[in-house]
C-alpha cells in the first residue's frame, strides 16, 4: 500500500495563479478590516489566539509582529498557524467567513525588510514572516444554503453546498 503525501505549501502567489478568483475574493475579505486572528502553538501544543494585522505585499501575505511577541517565537518554534478575517461589526460576515492555515516562514533578507519598511511604514523593530498556504477556506450563504468553498494545494477548489434539513451536504461543480 502506497503511502499518501499531501503536497507542499503554495505561496501566495502560487495560490493566486492557480484559484484567481478565489483568492482575489479571500484577498478582499481580508482587507475589508485591519486587524484579524492568528492562532500559532505553544510549547505544549495548546492553541495560542492573537490579533494580528495581515499585509499583501510583493505577491505575498505577510505576517509582521512585534519582536519577541509570543506569536513570533511560537512560529519560530513550531511555523504551523492559521488566520481568520474579522468577521466584522456584530459578527455580521456579509462577505462569508474567511481562513488559511499553513506554515509561517520569518524573512530575513535584509533588502526584502528594507523595502517592506519602505512601503508599510510599519513600528521598528519587527517580526515578518511571509506564508506558506496549506489550506483556504470560505463559508458564506447562499439564500438559505451554507456554502463552504475550500482549497488545499494541488487540488481544485471545491465548494460543498449544505442546507438546514435533513438533505445531505451536494458538492457543486
Amino acid at each position: 500500500m502506497a503511502l499518501m503525501t499531501s503536497p507542499s505549501p503554495l505561496s501566495w502567489s502560487g495560490f493566486a495563479a492557480a484559484e484567481p478568483v478565489f483568492a482575489d475574493t479571500v484577498r478582499r475579505r481580508f482587507q475589508l478590516y485591519k486587524h484579524h486572528v492568528l492562532a500559532t502553538l505553544r510549547k505544549d501544543g495548546s492553541p495560542r489566539v492573537t490579533g494580528l494585522e495581515a499585509d499583501f505585499r510583493f505577491g505575498e501575505l505577510l505576517l509582521g509582529m512585534m519582536p519577541n511577541s509570543r506569536k513570533a517565537l511560537d512560529l519560530r518554534r513550531d511555523p504551523r498557524f492559521a488566520l481568520h478575517a474579522n468577521p466584522g461589526p456584530d459578527a455580521e460576515m456579509g462577505d462569508g467567513d474567511v481562513r488559511v492555515g499553513g506554515r509561517a516562514v520569518e524573512i530575513t533578507d535584509p533588502a526584502l525588510i528594507a523595502r517592506f519598511i519602505e512601503e508599510a511604514s510599519p513600528p521598528e523593530p519587527f517580526h515578518l514572516f511571509r506564508t506558506e498556504l496549506t489550506e483556504v477556506v470560505r463559508t458564506g450563504l447562499d439564500g438559505e444554503a451554507l456554502v463552504v468553498q475550500s482549497w488545499r494545494p494541488g487540488r481544485p477548489l471545491r465548494t460543498v453546498r449544505r442546507t438546514g434539513d435533513d438533505t445531505p451536504p451536494t458538492e457543486v461543480g
